[in-house]
């Protein structure tokens, strides 16, 4: 509610900032100083600080400080902001609500049979916070219940739509019935299955604003974003946002993604087939041709899983007793010290936190002994008060001007927290998530640029701000990186090799429909924000069932099929005409771990050079240079998209 009530003066500032003539002309004014004479300064200091007044010229354009001040288009473009900020947030607030009003309880122990035990244990402790949650003021009763043990094999049972929960039963719940009412639960939030009954547990006192049904929100949203880009003088919202990337128009994106799509497509296509056949041979009656012409949404995660441990007689589940979160991290920052050369060291007590599952860190410089960064790091999902998925945002950045040599960020993961008597015990995927957001971290730390709008990840083209992040996910295939923390968590034992084998060959395993999903999600946000007319005939949905017949033509969205009311990253989040991105800044993040790949990652001496560098360009330069330039800095060329292929399989 504070935030809500604020969020309108952040809104005005910012806006009063952006359109600030006086502030233009003066940034004008140095930045022709500048190319009349030779700077004096240290090459990068000067390159940062071109670059910043430059991003703030363009930044000032996109925030309408050319609009004649006082004129119709200026009134309605500060109209148009102040009405984002209020979209975005009840799209938000709509999608946090929608999530957790959902809950499945299950009491027939048929029903989660060869489900894995941290499945059990955690929709098992979801019921038993949803009784103490019921409990309201009946303090012996929530006492009563915090103190009965949960038994996982008994029940009953509470599936949830926050991330862990959701994908648990997507992937792994035999019956068939309760995977189609959750995946239609988690694709309609939001949307006008769900916002009825949303609006009427409000009351009357919340009649006011939006509404819970995100599909007028949008709607709006890309009418505004239209008229806005237009009073600007681009030709729609995309180009406009392309403005401030590295994709020079939509033409390269849709060059890059059909490029993936081609090779992607078959072995999608393949991968579906042979689920499809699993399903046939081993799923009974139901998933017979008499009876399934094909299978269903809810149906594919599962399938896909089984033919993965088919295929591979590996269960994601057996891995888990070999990724305890304080093993990991542990093995984590033996990595960041062994090709950066950077120490972490656990500084819990050092600061005030806002959760008991938070925990400090400070990182030094090995050569000098230097203390240069810090990050908080809020491990566990919390689905009451915790929005899902996975995140770094900056604390503090490093700042001359403010004095902030010692830059502090935060990394935010939604992992499985632990259950009973036993520590948070780590997907596979939640591995890589966590070393994902730890890569944006050590751009955000790392950085040795000094001038704050340029420091770290600010001033980073949106499409290469991926880089790093998903460049330290290939860490998690490498052999020396693993067995420095895949160890048994109640016996010691390393992960034995076939399991780390196994794994190494499943990085590959549903490549093509991953990165057909991918491409999909990106192209109709392009489309959505380039070619969609928000007045004419055809809808959203429309939109996205004819995006997915050009990228996911085995998937077909069902009627219900509501994904767009949930997708905050393009419509509260920053990835508007930007999603693109992860795919943009994984041809460069798979190309730079080429580079190690090159000198061979068990050459020791070979991979600490190769670090170094990377920590010196891509890690340091932050914002101060332009990202191609970083890059070829760093690889000698530009970005090719040959390693992506090699390393998904599609070559």
């Amino acid at each position: 509610a504070a935030y809500e009530e604020n969020q309108p003066k952040i809104v005005q500032a910012t806006m009063k900032f952006s359109q600030s003539k006086p502030l233009y002309d003066a940034l004008v004014k140095v930045q022709q100083s500048w190319e009349a004479e030779e700077s004096k300064e240290d090459d990068f200091v000067a390159l940062q600080k071109k670059r910043a007044v430059e991003n703030s010229l363009r930044g000032m354009k996109l925030g309408g400080v050319g609009l004649e001040e006082g004129s119709p288009e200026q009134i309605r473009f500060k109209e148009i902001k102040m009405r984002f900020a209020e979209l975005s947030t009840a799209f938000s607030n709509n999608v946090l609500d929608a999530t957790k009003a959902f809950g499945l309880e299950v009491t027939d122990a048929a029903d989660v049979e060869g489900v894995p035990e941290s499945a059990k244990a955690m929709w098992a402790q979801a019921h038993q916070q949803h009784l103490i949650a019921e409990c309201k003021d009946n303090e012996e009763k929530k006492k009563e219940l915090q103190e009965m043990k949960v038994d996982p094999n008994a029940g009953p049972w509470r599936i949830t739509l926050d991330g862990p929960s959701y994908i648990a039963a997507m992937q792994h719940m035999p019956n068939r019935e309760i995977r189609k009412e959750v995946y239609l639960g988690y694709l309609t939030r939001a949307s006008e299955f769900t916002a009825e009954k949303l609006e009427k547990k409000d009351g009357e006192e919340k009649k006011e604003g939006p509404g819970k049904n995100n599909v007028p929100i949008i709607q709006e949203i890309l009418k505004l974003r239209k008229e806005m880009s237009g009073i600007l003088g681009f030709s729609n919202y995309a180009e406009m946002s392309l403005a401030s990337k590295m994709a020079p128009d939509v033409a390269s994106v849709t060059d890059l993604s059909n490029l993936i799509r081609d090779k992607a497509l078959p072995a999608a296509e393949k991968e579906l087939a042979a689920a499809t056949a699993l399903a046939r041979e081993v799923g009974g009656d139901q998933y017979s041709e008499a009876n399934l012409e094909k299978l269903m949404p809810w149906d594919a995660a599962f399938w896909t899983e089984r033919l993965k441990e088919k295929t591979f007689d590996l269960k994601e589940e057996e891995l888990r007793p070999y990724f305890a979160l304080d093993a990991v991290l542990k093995g984590m920052f033996e990595l960041i010290e062994r090709i950066f050369d950077i120490e972490v060291r656990e500084a819990n007590g050092k600061v005030e936190v806002w959760h008991p599952d938070v925990q400090f860190f400070e990182l030094y410089d090995k050569e000098s002994g230097t203390h240069v960064a810090s990050f908080y790091l809020d491990p566990y999902s919390r689905p009451a008060d915790k929005r899902g998925g996975a995140w770094m945002a900056d604390c503090q950045g490093k700042s001359d001007a403010l004095g902030i040599d010692v830059p502090v960020a935060y990394l935010t993961c939604n992992g499985s927290p632990p259950v009973g008597d036993k520590p948070s015990l780590m997907t596979f995927r939640e591995v890589e998530t966590l070393f994902h957001e730890t890569g944006h971290g050590l751009q955000h730390m790392l950085t040795k640029a000094i001038v704050g709008d340029v420091a770290g990840i600010n001033g980073v083209e949106w499409d290469a701000v991926e880089l790093p992040s998903q460049f330290m996910e290939n860490w998690c295939y490498d052999k020396p990186t693993v067995y420095g923390f895949a160890k048994h968590y109640e016996t010691g034992e390393a992960l034995p090799e076939e399991m780390f084998e196994k794994l190494k060959q499943q990085k590959t395993f549903g490549a093509g429909m991953m990165s057909c999903r991918q491409l999909l999600f990106g192209m109709m946000d392009m489309e959505l924000h380039s070619n969609y007319d928000p007045d004419g005939d055809e809808t959203i949905f429309d939109v996205q069932r004819r995006m997915a017949d050009i990228y996911t033509p085995y998937a077909k969205p069902v009627d219900e099929d509501r994904f767009l009311c949930g997708f905050g990253h393009i419509f509260a989040g920053g990835y508007s005409a930007g999603y693109y991105s992860y795919k943009w800044a994984e041809v460069m993040s798979a190309d730079a771990f080429g580079a190690f790949e090159e000198v061979g990652l068990d050459n020791e001496e070979g991979v600490r050079e190769v670090g170094r560098k990377f920590r010196d360009t891509v890690l340091s330069l932050g914002g101060g240079v332009a990202p191609m330039d970083v890059f070829t800095q760093f690889r000698g060329r530009e970005p090719s998209p040959e390693a992506l292929l090699r390393h998904n399989g599609l070559a």
